[in-house]
């Protein structure tokens, strides 16, 4: 069968949201520490603007590593492996927070695609993880998207 060429680039983070979400507890019941954490009502200063940003409700992120060229397949495994396979572990979450994993991924061409193994899908899925994707299209040399 044959392929797409690769996406040129992939993001991925778990999220776990919450207006009463405590970080620690979130870290203590995964055995996992954050990439990024905040309480509601938490003040942030923006790294690109410098302003202050009052976080409207509790977040609990880790990230996978950025891949270059894309592969989601192996960021859903790695972050999985961070985290507890028990799943009334995340019955429990599922009950108190909303979740999901956020992807990105970045197209380098017009016809590029990537792929997601059924064994991801179906952890993802037996977590109760919605997967969220968001693809960023290709620029042409002036930042012009490509027709």
């Amino acid at each position: 069968m044959d392929r797409l060429p690769h996406l040129d680039q992939s993001t991925a983070a778990l999220r776990i949201k919450g207006d009463d979400l405590d970080p620690d507890e979130i870290s203590r019941i995964l055995g996992c520490e954050p990439s990024y954490s905040c309480r509601k009502s938490q003040i942030d200063i923006g790294k690109k603007t410098g302003q202050k940003i009052e976080r409207k409700g509790g977040l609990w992120l880790l990230n996978a590593e950025d891949r270059t060229p894309e592969n989601l397949d192996s960021q859903i495994r790695e972050l999985l492996g961070k985290l507890p396979s028990d799943l009334n572990i995340w019955r429990a979450l599922g009950a108190k927070y909303e979740f999901d994993l956020s992807c990105g991924v970045f197209m380098n061409a017009t016809n590029e695609g990537f792929s997601i193994s059924s064994a991801n899908l179906i952890a993802l899925g037996a977590r109760g993880i919605q997967l969220d994707l968001e693809i960023f299209a290709a620029t042409d040399s002036r930042g012009d998207e490509l027709a």
